[in-house]
């Protein structure tokens, strides 16, 4: 999925961070909601 299908997820799941794997590089990748509100991308590399 996309970094922004799991931010969608992740807002629709009420999480402050959502565990998926990128289907731009199929690997695994966390997205989370920063203390600013932001969101930011983790990809294992």
């Amino acid at each position: 999925m996309s970094p922004r299908e799991a931010g969608l997820q992740m807002d629709l799941l009420g999480y402050d961070f959502f565990l998926f794997t990128s289907s731009e590089h199929g690997r695994a990748a966390v997205i989370y909601r920063r203390r600013d509100g932001d969101l930011g991308l983790i990809e294992a590399g």
